[in-house]
């Protein structure tokens, strides 16, 4: 066993802790299941097939965003989300290539 707890965590696992924290929510998790391939959405269109309201829905829309599961873009009125593909594959393959590496 590695004895330093207090060892700080390296740089690319805060934002990976985001995007796990992020992911915790089952709600979230529903609105992931959402999109299809390639697929782009806006919070009206996940609102309106969710048991949750449009505000909770933006709120968790919001947390996507930060952490870096979702990217958007904004079309005159309407946001677009889409899941961020690049970002989750980073983050997931960091966590496998710490598996190789210390397992």
């Amino acid at each position: 066993m590695k004895n330093d707890y207090s060892r700080t965590i390296p740089a690319e696992w805060q934002a990976m802790s985001r995007i796990f924290v992020a992911l915790g929510d089952e709600h979230r998790q529903r609105i992931l299941l959402l999109f299809e391939p390639g697929e782009r959405l806006n919070v009206g269109q996940i609102a309106e097939v969710s048991t949750l309201a449009r505000s909770t829905v933006s709120h968790h829309l919001k947390i996507l965003h930060e952490s870096g599961v979702l990217a958007s873009e904004k079309l005159g009125k309407e946001v677009w989300f889409w899941i961020n593909r690049d970002a989750l594959q980073l983050t997931l393959g960091n966590v496998l290539d710490y598996l190789k590496e210390n397992t």
